[in-house]
């Protein structure tokens, strides 16, 4: 049997890894890292290891952009000359020195050092030892950027963003509001989850998690909603899980399916269904009847969505692969009731989730995402009938993806309105929406993810 100090010394190695691929893969997403390298080995990691290592990877990504700093400030060597590998292994030393409390200071070093001697040689580990020991000696005199000289670059090292993001932010927001943003993307969220109706009650849930939680919640706006703080296992080892009884989902996601007020017995479209965590939403509001086609154009993510449709006992929807940057004006159950554009955007609405979406540099090309987004609306427009509605979402607070693309499409369809009378809200709505009609959430005002909505009504 391995000891705590072994297992300890599995994470940082497999942390690193995670790390190396993430440099590699620029455009994929760290949570299908994660899976590939950490979920699908058999590590036989205890809760608490897993937990450390969860923390050394998400620290990193998160804070990269403060450690990057530090590493620039006592480095002679530039930051894109260094070894990606080497470079990794300096942030995790870093976080640990500046970020974890319980890793005592020479153990960051330590650690780090054995990590560089297993592929660079004694120059380069003498350069890892001589740039983390220099941080501890300096730590708590380190020269940031003045707040007052220049407040963009000062929150783009202090709160870690890359500065185009935090210059948007302060143009839009303001200091004091682009601080309390910042503050709030890099807060460790909760594990939000949607009871599933079908099956059980939130109040049932509640009860049937707290032996598995230290602290069980239900959300304070979406009706279903649960947050779940440490948990004693992952989630999908729980119980509950597996018997169905909830969907993992941030509450904003779960209120623009609110929006969208599907109605027992209509037939609705969920145009971006992905792996169907709106669907399965959809679907418990409809009680089981009527009829969703969830459409989505990666037949890997519509298998993934048929398997979690079985384990919540839905019975009303067909899966169907549509890609619908082709017109598409003959799908056989049009015209529908509602439909649901969640489509692809930047993400920026969702970092705190997924720190590793602040460093991918095609999240600046908002309006490629707006092309598509405006793309997507316009071919599934011709699907919804008369009196019918569409609510499209993205999880993205920025113009370019928000307001701009339904003027866009709103100023070449006469047909359609913003519709503001939303109908039988299950939460306060009036926390979310603005005087057009906009729907919006923000981490710093509504403690979830970064949402925008819209209620589009086809009046002929």
């Amino acid at each position: 049997m391995k000891n705590t100090h072994d297992m300890t010394d599995i994470a940082r190695t497999r942390a690193l890894l995670v790390l190396n691929q993430l440099a590699l893969e620029k455009h994929h997403h760290l949570d299908r890292i994660i899976t590939d390298l950490i979920d699908g080995a058999d590590l036989a990691l205890s809760m608490r290891d897993r937990g450390f290592l969860n923390m050394l990877i998400f620290g990193v990504v998160r804070w990269r952009g403060r450690l990057d700093w530090i590493i620039r400030l006592y480095s002679k060597t530039p930051l894109e000359k260094i070894d990606p590998n080497v470079l990794n292994i300096l942030r995790l030393g870093l976080f640990q020195i500046f970020f974890l409390d319980r890793v005592p200071d020479s153990a960051a070093v330590n650690t780090s050092v054995e990590l560089a001697k297993q592929t660079a040689p004694p120059w380069v580990v003498k350069f890892v030892n001589a740039i983390l020991r220099t941080a501890i000696r300096q730590g708590d005199s380190l020269p940031y950027p003045s707040m007052e000289k220049n407040p963009a670059d000062a929150l783009s090292v202090l709160k870690s963003f890359p500065l185009w993001l935090i210059k948007r932010w302060l143009a839009r927001f303001g200091q004091k509001n682009c601080e309390n943003l910042c503050d709030a993307v890099n807060a460790i969220p909760p594990i939000t989850v949607r009871c599933n109706t079908l099956k059980t009650t939130r109040e049932e849930l509640l009860e049937n998690l707290t032996p598995d939680a230290e602290r069980l919640s239900p959300a304070e706006d979406a009706p279903d909603g649960v947050l779940i703080i440490n948990p004693a296992k992952p989630v999908h080892e729980l119980s509950a899980f597996n018997n169905g009884w909830f969907q993992v989902q941030d509450e904003a996601a779960q209120l623009v399916t609110c929006l969208l007020a599907p109605c027992p017995h209509e037939t609705v479209l969920d145009a971006c269904a992905g792996l169907g965590g709106k669907t399965g939403h959809i679907a418990q509001m409809m009680n089981n009847t009527g009829r969703i086609i969830a459409a989505d154009q990666d037949p890997g993510k519509l298998k993934l969505l048929e398997s979690a449709m079985i384990r919540l006992g839905v019975k009303n929807v067909t899966a169907r692969f549509c890609d619908f940057e082709k017109p598409e004006r003959t799908l056989p159950e049009a015209p529908f009731d509602r439909i649901l554009l969640d489509a692809p955007c930047s993400g920026l609405g969702v970092i705190r989730r997924n720190p590793d979406i602040k460093w991918d540099v095609a999240r600046q090309n908002l309006i490629h995402f707006q092309k598509k987004q405006a793309l997507l609306l316009e071919n599934i427009s011709f699907l919804v009938k008369p009196g019918g509605a569409i609510v499209y979402g993205v999880c993205s607070f920025e113009p370019e993806e928000n307001e701009d693309v339904i003027d866009a499409f709103l100023n070449v369809h006469p047909n359609f309105e913003i519709d503001n009378q939303f109908s039988s809200p299950v939460f306060d709505i009036g926390r979310f929406v603005d005087k057009r009609g906009f729907f919006r959430t923000f981490p710093h005002i509504h403690g979830m993810d970064g949402f925008f909505a819209a209620v589009l009504k086809r009046v002929r």
